[in-house]
Order: structure tokens, then C-alpha cells, then sequence
């Protein structure tokens, strides 16, 4: 995995934004997946939404992952997108990034490119669908190709606790101390991996 600025090395980006960790946790796992898969995976985040949207903040964060910029989303290969449940959509800060993408979607820089999406909630019916099918949505809007986590994946029958066909998730509790389960990490992990097999036969085609 790297945090390091962009190199000429193809990268499957994992974009994330998490409030208490849970996020930020299936993101490494499928940061991992990407990794077993043949591709580097290179891991941002967004900053938080400030009160006063005048009110800017600083390019790099004090601590944790860098913030993700308009190149890291444009040069990459492929996107793992990750964000909280909130009100069964993605949380603020990650939509205030999405709408200030249009420079992208101008250029068509995501088209053709793999795409799949995660989550994480708070209670067992917060949302976790609602809020994959509408990540979904920016996404398609940017010509991507969403992939999902198939049934041959024993984890999406056996977890209780998240992990569907839309993307990997999982429900943290109402004091989100609930960590995530072998079956939720396993099938994050697989979905990076099939991202990453995804993107890995796209790099050399005519689509990119």
C-alpha cells in the first residue's frame, strides 16, 4: 500500500471517509485485496465538511491518511469508494469532494475504469444499501464499471453483521464498538482482489 505522492506506477485509489474507524478499517481490507490482486493500492481520505464552507483546511492532515487530491482521482486505475452511513447516503464530506469533481467528468479521466463501493452503519437497518446504491451513483455518472461481490463468496451467507452484493460493510453499533467480523474483512478483502484483477487486464486495453 502507499501513501506516497503520485509515480508513474498504474494504482487502484481507496477513497474513504470515516467518523469512528469502521470505514477506514474495510478500506485497508480492501486496500489488502488490491495488494493479493497484482496492483498497488493507494489509500486517501477527505476532510471533514467545515462549518463555515468558507473556512479552508489544510492541504495535508496532521495525522492519518493523506487527503485525496483531483490528479490521485484521475491518474487511477481503478476506485474503491468508501464512506459512513449517513441518513442512508454518503456522509458530506465525501459528496462536497464528488461535486467538485466535474473538472473529471469534463475530461471523461474515469471512464472505462472498475469501480466498486463500501460502507458502514451504526444499526442493522441504518441504510448500508441505500448508501452503496448511491455512491454508486457519481460513479456511473463518470462512465466507471461498478463491480459488486458475487454469492461464490461463503462470507455473504454466513456474516450477520453486513457484507452484501453491492459492496462490503458492516454495522458498528450504536456505540460503534462492534469490530469488524472475519467474514466482513474477508469479503472486503475479495472485493479488492476482484477490483484489482479487474483494473490489472483494463490497463493495457484501448478502454484506458
Amino acid at each position: 500500500m502507499t501513501t506516497s505522492p503520485t509515480t508513474a506506477q498504474p494504482y487502484v485509489l481507496v477513497l474513504y471517509y470515516s467518523n469512528h474507524g469502521t470505514t477506514k478499517s474495510l478500506a485497508y481490507a480492501i486496500a489488502q485485496g488490491i495488494e493479493d490482486g497484482g496492483m498497488t493500492a493507494r489509500i486517501r481520505t477527505v476532510p471533514a465538511v467545515a462549518a463555515e464552507t468558507q473556512v479552508a483546511k489544510p492541504a495535508i492532515p496532521e495525522e492519518g491518511d493523506l487527503y485525496c487530491t483531483m490528479e490521485d482521482l484521475k491518474e487511477c486505475s481503478g476506485l474503491a469508494l468508501g464512506s459512513p452511513t449517513h441518513f442512508g447516503n454518503m456522509g458530506a464530506p465525501m459528496k462536497y469532494f464528488w461535486d467538485n469533481s466535474v473538472t473529471v467528468w469534463l475530461a471523461g479521466n474515469l471512464q472505462n475504469k472498475p469501480a466498486c463501493v463500501f460502507t458502514a452503519t451504526g444499526s442493522m437497518h441504518g441504510g448500508q444499501e441505500t448508501t452503496l446504491l448511491t455512491m454508486m451513483l457519481p460513479l456511473l455518472h463518470h462512465g466507471m464499471m461498478i463491480l459488486g461481490i458475487p454469492y461464490s463468496e461463503p462470507g455473504l451467507n454466513r456474516t450477520n453483521r453486513g457484507g452484501t452484493p453491492y459492496g462490503a460493510s458492516h454495522v458498528s453499533g450504536a456505540a460503534h464498538d462492534q469490530p469488524v467480523t472475519a467474514d466482513e474483512r474477508g469479503l472486503a478483502i475479495a472485493q479488492g482482489r476482484r477490483l484489482a484483477i479487474a483494473a490489472k487486464a483494463l490497463v493495457n486495453t484501448k478502454w484506458q
